[in-house]
């Protein structure tokens, strides 16, 4: 079939939309817990609202897109997303935003089962690879925007000068005042409809999935779920994820908490750094795994991420402001070389065993809760504390982990 660019760049454009409505949780944390005077723990019920989602849809997911095809899949998971963002922004409340973040990350589950098939068919099977890797570009750029979207509505809304702004001044009549925050759930209902106005219109390839990548049947979930390698890699994207998140999520409170930093100012900022951080990080991988073995490639960047988290959480604020970013740098590649291990570690089913591994993004929902409960009892630095274990369960991936096929390197020859 010839490249359809057209429906390569849909696909793009929903790496980037999804990545705007995934990644903004960090930043808004301080917030949450300010404006709805709630515990670390209640805060965190948010994220884990979010990303519990994942789990619930990531398998239900296949099956739809198997039985309806990708534009129906595609535009029922952003109208989901423009119900959830429209329900919050409507009514800024702590009991509504559990409920319409879990909404928005059904839809956001759906739609990555949905992306990756479409885009190898319509960007080619010989250049599924590197769509792959810019998709994640585009998805790491959106992370890394998204936080100054969210200081500038902050910091602008209902000031003199935002009368002068047509959308500042729009924003400023339907967003509560005391919730200045709240104006980005209605920027993420205008992304969601132009997204489904966006997929209504436009023509879309026909998708023929292999065996190999279709969700499956129970059956073979059974099959899988009775090997021991199946249930070691799906605790550890859970605990990659939760790794990933936990940071994200709560440096900017552990920033204000303990050093005093603006949360709408330079702790958005060391959010959005690290979400920079990581998709830099995914072009050095890149290069590494090019010659080194990828277990070696992940333990390298585990020991980097734990000192990392060591100088965050010890060192003075000026240090300590720049050792958070910087996790996310060698945070990176671990995402792929967890899932390219996984996949390689079994000879079948990996259209189902992929399934599995979506579902494990749940850690994203857990971790940051667990985090939030010790930091209730024994302070945020000792609750951030816990990411010790969950990258430490990822470390260990390097030492155990044995895939019948190893990465492909320049020069030297896999173990």
């Amino acid at each position: 079939m010839p490249r359809n660019r057209y429906m390569v760049g849909i696909v793009f454009l929903t790496f980037f939309v999804m990545s705007l409505l995934t990644n903004i949780l960090g930043p808004i944390v301080p917030d949450i817990i300010t404006s709805f005077k709630v515990s670390l723990a209640a805060a965190a019920l948010l994220p884990f609202s979010f990303f519990i989602a994942y789990g619930v849809m990531s398998i239900p997911a296949g099956f739809l897109v198997d039985r309806f095809t990708e534009r129906p899949v595609m535009i029922g998971a952003f109208l989901t997303g423009t119900l959830g963002s429209l329900s919050f922004a409507l009514h800024p409340t702590y009991a509504v935003a559990i409920v319409s973040l879990f909404v928005l990350g059904s839809g956001m589950a759906t739609l990555q089962t949905a992306i990756n098939p479409l885009l190898r068919v319509a960007g080619g099977e010989e250049h599924f690879a590197f769509n792959s890797a810019f998709a994640q570009l585009i998805f790491g750029t959106a992370s890394f925007i998204s936080p100054y979207i969210y200081t500038y509505l902050v910091l602008n809304l209902g000031t003199p000068k935002s009368q002068d702004n047509p959308l500042l001044r729009l924003l400023g009549q339907i967003t509560p005042s005391d919730l200045p925050w709240a104006s980005m759930y209605w920027i993420f209902a205008v992304f969601t409809v132009c997204m489904i106005a966006i997929l209504v219109l436009s023509p879309f390839p026909r998708v023929t999935r292999t065996a190999e990548e279709s969700a499956g049947t129970w059956n073979m979930y059974g099959r899988l779920f009775r090997k021991p390698a199946v249930w070691a890699f799906f605790v550890a994207v859970f605990a990659y994820v939760g790794s990933e998140q936990g940071t994200a999520d709560w440096m900017s409170k552990f920033l204000s908490t303990y050093h005093g930093f603006d949360p709408h100012t330079t702790g958005a900022a060391a959010v959005s750094w690290f979400w920079g951080l990581l998709t830099v990080g995914c072009f050095i991988g890149m290069g590494l795994l090019k010659i080194f073995d990828s277990r070696y490639v992940l333990i390298g960047t585990c020991s980097g991420a734990l000192l990392c988290l060591t100088v965050a959480l010890f060192s003075p604020a000026p240090i300590s402001v720049i050792a958070f970013p910087a996790i996310g740098l060698f945070a990176s590649v671990m995402w792929p070389i967890l899932v390219s291990l996984a996949l390689n570690s079994v000879s079948e089913h990996h259209g189902s065993f992929a399934g599995i591994l979506s579902t494990g993004i749940m850690g994203g929902a857990v971790v940051p809760v667990i985090i939030g409960r010790i930091g209730d009892h024994g302070g945020l630095r000792a609750g951030i504390s816990f990411l010790f274990l969950t990258f430490g369960v990822v470390l260990m991936v390097g030492f155990w982990a044995r895939p019948l096929i190893s990465n492909a390197m320049i020069g030297l020859k896999s173990p």
